[in-house]
């Protein structure tokens, strides 16, 4: 009798349904732990992506309307100093490049490394 409970427990519907349980609760657990995790990491990375694009254009077009304003008030001692715009618009952009790497220097990643 031992054989023939076997054979029908191996036959029957339960243990298929146990199998396809099993199989369900895996597919589902892989999906919850690692294709969600991607996804919103994926977002966050675009939101950072274009946010960074959107403050890199406008500081270039800051810089490049600090470059012309310059130009226009140099431009009344007849171009001798008209060099001059150009050091003050590479110092600024060198302020701006080394505050940029100080906060991400000191930023989040840095604190989260000290704990």
């Amino acid at each position: 009798m031992e054989k023939s409970s076997w054979r029908k427990l191996l036959r029957g519907a339960s243990l298929q349904k146990d199998i396809e349980d099993i199989r369900d609760l895996a597919v589902r657990y892989i999906k919850e732990e690692t294709v969600k995790p991607i996804k919103e990491l994926g977002r966050y990375m675009i939101f950072g992506a274009i946010g960074s694009i959107f403050v890199g254009t406008g500081t270039a077009l800051l810089l490049f309307g600090l470059l012309r304003f310059l130009q226009n008030q140099f431009r009344v001692l007849n171009g001798t100093l008209s060099w001059i715009p150009y050091l003050v618009v590479a110092a600024a952009s060198a302020i701006v490049l080394a505050l940029t790497a100080w906060r991400i220097s000191s930023g989040v990643a840095k604190r989260r490394l000290e704990k």
